[in-house]
């Protein structure tokens, strides 16, 4: 019991009812004013497949084949914008891949592709209506087709000087972001089995921390995927504390979220461990979660993929403060009219999880 002023040993009832009513109203947990409240949307989608010589015939990598020309809708961009808006997003991350006409590399455009003007309007117009946009450049090797012909010269000189010049006109098309995205996902063999480039070990090293270096040098802050740790022992002493991480995981393998009914070993255990573990190491971190759904999932789980509220209640509980600087939701989704349910089911997702 509560000693309280006057020396009664019991609470009043009045003092109780009110403690319990400010118990009630506070919130389980206090947002931070500058948490990241971020959604990944596509601009360009030449990032799944495999671009190739046009005499070689064939199926390619996953059956994926590139898109001749840009595939986008602007009333349903306009239509997610509207909704991020109302639903307090405060960052949209956006897939380029071949959606702009790079000033610096215009052979990588397809009919339908925007001109840098284009993309500086809409970068104007989504920062007036409160939404941070930051360009993402996806470098994986499995997910570069959108680079054409220099998707093929890895480690060349002339792709170090493609990159480089194409993450400058991202910088200047988005008037000079405080971040720049730079993939880095699912290049391992065992993701990339049937693609022509895989890059590995001191090579992927080599590459990322060029990368790293282009995006600092262009005044932006490197933010990847962080899945390379969960294979990759040495991923956390390697990496330069100064990139932001995006843990993903989905729940698709339907393994939940609590580490002690996950055996060690699993996927799911690799990526949820490396949550905590990037935190101890000191890397800032921004964990996605998606409304995606795998085969396993379609042929299990319940009509929607709500793992993101689980993967919010994860973070905030494992990852400090600190070092936990928001979320990002990505719904893996089109931005066309045919697949708009997806990406707006997702907002609505997040925004739930978030409150």
């Amino acid at each position: 019991m509560t000693k309280t002023f006057d020396g009664n040993m019991d609470m009043t009832r009045r003092a109780f009812l009110a403690g319990a009513a400010a118990f009630a109203a506070a919130p389980a947990f206090a947002r931070k004013p500058d948490e990241i409240r971020s959604v990944l949307l596509h601009w360009g989608l030449n990032m799944w497949g495999e671009s190739l010589p046009p005499d070689i015939k064939g199926p390619l990598a996953h059956g994926r084949i590139c898109n001749d020309k840009v595939n986008f809708s602007d009333k349903a961009w306009n239509l997610l914008v509207d909704d991020m808006v109302a639903k307090k997003m405060n960052m949209v991350i956006i897939d380029l891949g071949e959606f702009p006409v790079y000033p610096s590399h215009p052979e990588l455009a397809l009919p339908g592709s925007r001109s840098p003007d284009w993309v500086r309007g809409e970068v104007r117009r989504l920062k007036s209506l409160g939404l941070e946009p930051i360009p993402k450049l996806n470098f994986s090797t499995g997910h570069d087709s959108w680079l054409g012909e220099y998707s093929r010269m890895v480690t060349t000189r002339k792709y170090y000087q493609v990159c480089r010049d194409v993450i400058k006109d991202a910088a200047e098309m988005f008037d000079h972001p405080r971040l720049l995205h730079i993939g880095y996902d699912e290049e391992k063999v065992n993701f990339q089995h049937g693609f022509q480039c895989v890059r590995v070990d001191e090579l992927w090293w080599h590459d990322f921390l060029f990368f790293v270096k282009t995006v600092e040098d262009a005044g932006m802050r490197p933010w990847m995927w962080s899945d390379y740790g969960w294979d990759h022992a040495d991923f956390v002493a390697k990496c330069p504390r100064s990139v932001l991480q995006s843990n993903w995981y989905y729940d698709s393998m339907l393994k939940g979220f609590d580490l002690g009914m996950i055996e060690p070993g699993h996927r799911a255990h690799k990526i949820l461990t490396l949550c905590k573990t990037l935190d101890k190491a000191g890397f800032d971190q921004v964990p996605c979660g998606s409304n995606w759904k795998s085969k396993t999932y379609k042929a299990n789980g319940p009509a929607v993929n709500n793992s993101i509220a689980d993967l919010v209640k994860f973070c905030r509980e494992n990852i400090s403060a600190e070092h936990l600087k928001g979320f990002m939701m990505a719904p893996w989704a089109d931005c066309t009219d045919a697949s708009n349910k997806t990406n707006l089911e997702g907002i609505d997702l997040f925004a739930k999880a978030l409150a």
